[in-house]
């Protein structure tokens, strides 16, 4: 079978990136697929993941400016040359199956491509914030609304990574396979005075409320740190290190660059934690939980729900509630031995994602489809 991903890039550290490159090693190594990534805007860079030598690379060389709007004058100029490229790779490579990974242009005409190569548009983000953008949006933001429903509803499959998003799709093309999760033999200390928290450094992170929260868990317990690991708008940790300087948090919250082995730098680590004001299936907890690391999370739509197991291996709490987050990492600070109670439960409960599983769901989709 030969598989298309199509994306912007793989040079970024992000979750997309990182479970994208676990599912073409996977389909190299275990199905023996032939798996080609077509790019939008690589910009001769090195993937930031590591990639089976048998995988191929295509790079079309469109360069959006990711600083302006994608409907910017600029960027629309180049909608003809991504087009024609495009098409033409895709002529090219001859797939089976094409999977669109993100909400670049080549989503609106992947599904009307005219040949018998089936198409399945794979959502990484939650759809919560555009459901609710119906409620309230003017005339031409409904207009391209009902333009997106319509195009998605031609895919041949919706990939969601959790059956709550299905409320958010009228098309009956959705299928729900989560995030696979590569078993390992690491644990963490749960002993070290120290929380991690890793992602996109970007609004919808929402980490000043972890700042906020820390601020009154430094109150009671000042010799534990906060670690924040990422990359992403400049803008955006100016205003969280200024905010840290502000509460005067600069020797118990530091904000590290990403790292390309997080597992191994969880396990210097007691808990995990999340202020995200929407998540779909976030790869960090899933990787918290395999190594024994509990969680406390805001209960975001949508995604922690769907991974952490209330009071078994972490902790749910009011959206943006930062009194109540602080008070349950608290808890875990104070009680070492539930820390290792739910430590272990993460551990065993991280099973039900495994890679395996996970990736003969994929398979059994993917036959079906080429039948």
């Amino acid at each position: 079978m030969k598989i298309v991903f199509s994306t912007d890039q793989i040079y970024l550290h992000g979750g997309l990136e990182k479970v994208m490159a676990q599912k073409a090693n996977y389909f190299v190594e275990v199905f023996n697929y032939e798996v080609t990534i077509l790019t939008t805007e690589q910009k001769n860079n090195v993937p930031c993941y590591a990639l089976n030598d048998k995988i191929k690379f295509v790079d079309l060389a469109v360069n959006y400016e990711r600083q302006k709007s994608f409907f910017h004058p600029k960027n629309l100029k180049k909608i003809p040359f991504h087009f024609k490229q495009w098409n033409k790779a895709i002529l090219d490579i001859n797939p089976d199956i094409i999977i669109v990974c993100n909400q670049s242009f080549d989503f609106y005409w992947a599904p009307f491509f005219k040949t018998k190569v089936k198409k399945i548009r794979e959502f990484h983000a939650t759809a919560f914030n555009l459901f609710n953008a119906r409620k309230v949006a003017g005339f031409s933001k409904r207009i391209q609304l009902k333009i997106s429903d319509f195009v998605a509803s031609k895919y041949d499959v919706l990939l969601l990574l959790n059956k709550d998003e299905k409320q958010f799709y009228k098309s009956q093309n959705t299928v729900v396979i989560p995030n696979p999760l590569i078993s390992n033999n690491k644990k963490a200390s749960l002993t070290n005075h120290k929380v991690i928290a890793a992602g996109r450094i970007a609004y919808v992170k929402g980490f000043e409320f972890l700042i906020e929260s820390w601020k009154l868990v430094v109150d009671k317990y000042p010799d534990w740190e906060l670690h924040i690991y990422g990359q992403g708008e400049e803008n955006y940790i100016q205003e969280l290190n200024n905010l840290i300087k502000s509460y005067y948090l600069h020797k118990n919250v530091y904000i590290k660059p990403a790292t390309d082995n997080l597992l191994d730098v969880m396990q210097e680590y007691s808990l995990f934690v999340m202020s995200s004001r929407n998540e779909c299936f976030p790869m960090v907890l899933l990787e918290s939980l395999s190594i024994g690391l509990p969680i406390v999370s805001f209960d975001c739509p949508t995604g922690p729900r769907n991974i952490i197991t209330q009071e078994s291996d972490g902790f749910l709490v009011e959206m943006e509630n930062c009194e109540q987050l602080s008070e349950k990492i608290v808890f875990l600070i104070q009680n070492e031995a539930q820390r290792k109670i739910m430590g272990a439960n993460a551990k065993q409960n991280s099973a039900r994602f495994n890679e395996e599983s996970v990736m003969q769901q994929w398979k059994s989709m993917l036959i079906n489809l080429t039948k």
